[in-house]
């Protein structure tokens, strides 16, 4: 693709901080980059789109030198370069703040900002207090109250985000790459990153934002470039591409195949409650909340964090013991209690945090699948290993989990893999009710478009889901109904046919009449 000719939101004087022709890597017989042009220029927040097996970290490594190109030439402010390490790239003025904050905790702010490059004394010693001035001024820039001399650990992850961006600014910087740098930040959080982000590119300096999330990058991002199985689709104005084109072109499918349209439903169920749970309480936390769940039907939570969406999820399947409230299933009231009698009730839960609470990434797909159901016949009722396999194997295929290995290791999988894997595990239980927490939450679209389809079928199958997403689009796209939680209370439950997602936004938002 000819990139020339595109019309760009900064300064057409301006040539292009970065610039990457004709970029191919191979993997032995795999291609995993063919003949990619890339560019960015200064002032601008560009996002890099694709699914998972684009190309896109790839690239991301090739610009940042932990990768060589096997063919292919790049510039860095019109210079040709040929980086060997990401050591080369920094200094070049490149940096990268990664997912996973590459940050020291047990040392301050200004040791982690300042890390390799302390201030000398004349005789070799750390100049302490000059770290801590330099570190001051590098926060003040960026309009950061923070203590230089404090441990890092002692601040939040949002904070520990922010630290890291200084640091990556606080020498030359004309090219900052975030990789998924709000993953783990409630909205307030996302402002004051976006405002920091803001102010970089009123400096001139390019930013690659890559992001799961199509709402943070259609607010932030004036240019996309997508990539499709290791080849450019093209580049795009971001106020010209409209997201439901966006997803078509990362994914090379019809409108038809990306749209899960929501079920239509009235206020109520439309049949008698399969699930009810009256007055839920758990500590200051969640108070008095009432859920009634309808065979079939998909019930999504909505409301911004700390609303108590996730208490709610555990406390219905016996992850979080409630301190008031009954839940009936068919009219009967049962306690969940822990976990396992949950599941024996029919009542499963997906949690947000994959890693830590669902996916053991050291077994293969077969055994992370099988590891409920297995649990649930006992020790001594040990299921054959080729039944086993044969039952995993039909998952994979119902699912369309790639590889289609049952032995491959679960964490060599992609996050949407991972995901399914998850599901599988839990579907394998037969369970009456799926309770999914941030089932979406960093998975490529590709992977978001099969969940939300999934979970659509399940609902017409008669499996009832209760859907937890910080996505309102999401939300709204997936659930029949919603039921609007802040501050640990419920505020209404609603029809999604009737919202909107500012309308929704605004009716969390909204204060109470009291207030």
């Amino acid at each position: 693709m000819n990139m020339a000719h595109q019309t760009h939101p900064v300064a057409e004087v301006a040539r292009p901080i970065v610039e990457v022709l004709g970029a191919t890597v191979r993997f032995r017989a795999e291609t995993a980059l063919e003949a990619v042009d890339f560019r960015m220029y200064p002032g601008e927040v560009h996002s890099l789109m694709g699914e998972n097996g684009a190309g896109k970290s790839t690239l991301i490594k090739g610009i940042t030198g932990a990768l060589h190109l096997d063919e292919g030439a790049m510039s860095l402010d019109g210079e040709p370069v040929d980086f060997t390490n990401p050591a080369e790239a920094q200094r070049a003025g490149i940096r990268t703040v990664y997912q996973e904050i590459d940050l020291l905790p047990n040392l301050s702010v200004a040791e982690n900002v300042m890390l390799g490059r302390e201030p000398r004394k004349p005789w070799g010693a750390i100049d302490w207090k000059g770290m801590r001035a330099a570190t001051a001024a590098v926060l003040a820039d960026l309009s950061l109250d923070i203590d230089p001399a404090s441990p890092l650990a002692s601040h939040s992850l949002a904070v520990q985000q922010l630290v890291a961006i200084a640091r990556a600014i606080s020498s030359d910087v004309k090219v900052l790459v975030l990789d998924e740098p709000t993953s783990s930040l409630d909205l307030d959080e996302v402002a004051e990153l976006f405002r920091i982000i803001r102010e970089l590119k009123e400096r001139g300096v390019a930013i690659l934002f890559v992001s799961h999330f199509l709402d943070q990058v259609y607010e932030i991002c004036d240019r996309i470039t997508v990539l499709r199985n290791g080849r450019l689709v093209g580049e795009y104005l971001t106020t010209e591409l409209l997201r439901i084109d966006l997803v078509q072109k990362m994914l090379g499918r019809s409108s038809d195949e990306v749209i899960v349209k929501p079920r239509v439903e009235s206020e109520t169920p439309r049949a008698a409650a399969m699930l009810e749970a009256r007055n839920m309480g758990l500590g200051h936390r969640l108070s008095g909340v009432d859920v009634i769940l309808a065979e079939g039907e998909v019930l999504g939570l909505a409301g911004l964090l700390g609303s108590g969406r996730t208490e709610l999820a555990r406390s219905l399947t016996g992850i979080d013991r409630p301190d008031t409230g009954t839940i009936s299933l068919d009219g009967v009231i049962v306690v969940p209690g822990n976990p396992r009698k949950a599941i024996a009730l029919g009542l499963t839960y997906a949690s947000e945090d994959r890693k830590a609470e669902g996916i053991i990434s050291q077994l293969t797909v077969r055994e992370n699948i099988m590891l409920a159901l297995q649990a649930q016949r006992g020790i001594f009722r040990r299921m054959r290993a080729s039944r086993q396999r044969e039952l995993a194997a039909s998952w994979i295929e119902a699912l369309g989990i790639r590889p289609t290995s049952t032995e491959q290791l679960a964490g060599n999988l992609s996050g949407g893999n991972q995901q399914k894997v998850l599901l599988a595990r839990l579907l394998a239980l037969a369970p009456r009710v799926l309770v999914l927490d941030e089932p979406t939450r960093g998975i490529d679209i590709g992977a978001k478009v099969e969940v939300q389809r999934l979970v659509a079928e399940l609902a017409d199958n008669g499996m009832s889901v209760i859907f937890i997403s910080a996505e309102l689009e999401e939300v709204l796209r997936v659930s029949s109904r919603i039921t609007l939680l802040r501050d640990g209370k419920a505020l209404a439950t609603v029809p999604s046919d009737d919202l909107s997602v500012d309308s929704l936004l605004a009716l969390i938002a909204q204060p109470d009449d009291d207030e």
